[in-house]
């Protein structure tokens, strides 16, 4: 059930992301779109990001983590190349900086929205 949710939350995000980010165009609006994005970038994420981390580990010690944003941007921007030309899902990142803010927005997004659901948890727990 957990895993449903993050993957609805992310969808939702990707959603504010390509709504607020000029250089993110969408062929089509349905949520179909969105889902389909959230699990490429979520297989983007558990397969590619942590081997782009460990390869550019010093230079995120050395920039105290900042390069990570720069990572994430990235991984956006692969999550909608692979979207687009391997998938025939209507999700374009025109560039780095589009990638980079859209990347920017689904993280917050996502970390309040799951932090707020993680709240609603313990609550009932009590």
């Amino acid at each position: 059930m957990k895993l449903l949710f993050r993957w609805a939350i992310t969808a939702l995000a990707i959603f504010i992301a390509a709504w607020l980010v000029p250089g993110i165009r969408v062929d089509g609006g349905g949520w179909v779109l969105y889902a389909v994005m959230a699990v490429i970038l979520g297989l983007v994420n558990a397969v590619v990001r942590p081997l782009l981390k460990f390869l550019t580990c010093p230079l995120i010690l050395l920039t105290l983590g900042l390069f990570v944003l720069v990572i994430n941007g990235l991984t956006f921007w692969l999550a909608s190349y692979i979207a687009v030309n391997w998938f025939n899902v209507g999700f374009h990142v025109d560039g780095f900086w589009p990638a980079f803010w859209g990347a920017l927005i689904v993280s917050i997004v996502t970390v309040v929205l799951a932090g707020s659901s993680r709240d609603d948890d313990e609550d009932k727990d009590k």
